[in-house]
């Protein structure tokens, strides 16, 4: 394991009052030391100090924040710079740091080895990234409890019902009886049985919580003219897409994040549902199509007082849109909204965040649950390995081979909290994090 000392800007760049410089690693307090000629490392005591150049050049003045290891957020030595803003004072702060012995930290380094020295797990680490992330207050909720330990603590219990349940295959394996032997097999094939059902119940958290991790993707449809632009725009509040009176003027998909009452979507905007012989708007269409085919959610809006065309929409997943109620016209069915006055906005938002979400009474009250692909791909392996234990329970079973599939199961959810030093896996979660963490 690389512990050798690594800095890096842990704020971003650019004209700011405040700039952070993160240094950790054995030999941190040395490489310190050449850079802020009064340097003590107190222990998380803020000290008012000069920064210096390796030629021994003032750079700043600013504040020295020393975390003793393993009191740190890396579990090493640790030193935080809080230096002025901007481009100049952070770049050369670190380039001393860098002269003085440090090398640039890679990305996610610090969170890597947090992991690495046991103050973070995995699942913890990823949390650290989607609340760095989250954009909406649901996220950012989401986030705090998987860093709180929340979802591991799930984990763990799991991953504690299915060690018991291999000592109980043990017992099979080591003191087999003339009968049932000192274990009843009822009582082994009810605890697999048991511990499978706890993991379909986590399981059923993945498609919500990774839409909440990503934003759900809600698309508007409709023919031409039918008010999607507007709607699309007053609905984020800015001017995004082009609107004019005339028909078929959205010719590509146009995407934007936003938030409602809390809850992350995505919004996308979309060329008319037509027939037509134009090539370019024929394009625009079949994008439309595809767009809709992988959409949370349809907004189909239809004008106030028109037929409502089926356009092929799936029923389970579109919600109607009286669009332009601001015109004199029989409403019809749906959700009557205009674009010019904003009346209905606020019900297509709640209406929206309900029917992906669910009616929740509080952002807050959100129990753990799986949030990224990673997560539901280990739990998926460890339930088809108890489902093949399932012929191997019982009488005319083989214990051993019911005890392999069981420790298989056990290491799936090892690699899913991170307990199993698996490079690869760090790799693939640390790969998107900012350098600075």
């Amino acid at each position: 394991m690389l512990s050798d000392p690594i800095a890096a800007l842990a704020t971003p760049p650019g004209r700011s009052a405040i700039a952070v410089v993160r240094l950790s690693g054995d030999g941190a307090f040395d490489v310190a030391a050449r850079v802020v000629p009064a340097f003590r490392p107190a222990p998380r005591l803020a000290q008012l100090a000069a920064f210096v150049a390796s030629d021994g050049a003032p750079i700043d003045r600013g504040i020295v924040t020393v975390f003793p290891a393993p009191h740190s957020y890396t579990g090493e030595d640790t030193v935080e710079f809080s230096c002025h803003g901007g481009l100049l004072a952070p770049l050369r702060l670190l380039e001393a740091l860098h002269a003085a012995g440090a090398r640039a930290a890679a990305p996610g380094e610090f969170t890597r080895r947090a992991v690495l020295n046991g103050r973070l797990d995995l699942l913890q680490a990823e949390a650290v990234g989607d609340l760095i992330d989250a954009t909406a207050p649901a996220q950012a909720g989401r986030a705090l409890a998987q860093l709180d330990g929340n979802l591991s603590s799930r984990i763990a219990q799991l991953r504690s019902a299915l060690v018991e349940l291999q000592a109980l295959l043990g017992y099979e394996i080591d003191f087999p009886g003339e009968d049932d032997g000192p274990v009843a097999p009822e009582r082994i094939a009810a605890a697999r049985d048991e511990v499978a059902a706890r993991i379909d119940r986590l399981l059923a958290t993945a498609p919500a919580g990774e839409r909440l991790r990503e934003g759900a993707l809600v698309v508007l449809a409709g023919r031409p003219n039918a008010g999607k632009s507007s709607l699309f725009n007053a609905l984020l509040g800015s001017e995004r897409a082009l609107v004019t009176e005339i028909a078929g003027t959205t010719r590509d998909a146009i995407e934007a994040h936003t938030s409602f009452f809390g809850w992350p979507v995505r919004l996308v905007d979309t060329a008319g549902l037509r027939d037509t012989d134009d090539r370019i708007e024929r394009m625009g269409v079949e994008t439309s199509r595809r767009w809709l085919e992988s959409a949370d959610l349809v907004l189909h809006c239809v004008e106030t007082g028109a037929e409502a065309p089926s356009d092929g929409l799936p029923p389970a997943r579109t919600l109607t849109l009286r669009t332009k109620s601001d015109l004199p016209a029989p409403e019809g069915e749906g959700i009557p909204v205009s674009a010019v006055t904003g009346d209905g906005l606020e019900v297509v938002r709640r209406a929206v965040a309900e029917h992906l979400f669910g009616a929740r009474a509080a952002l807050a009250d959100l129990e753990p649950g799986l949030s990224r692909a990673r997560h539901r791909e280990a739990l998926a392996r460890a339930r088809a390995e108890l489902e093949d234990a399932r012929p191997h329970f019982g009488p005319e079973g083989d214990a051993v081979l019911a005890s392999h599939h069981v420790r298989l199961a056990t290491l799936a959810l090892d690699e899913l909290v991170g307990v199993v030093d698996i490079e690869e896996v760090l790799d693939r979660v640390f790969r998107d994090f900012c350098v600075g963490k």
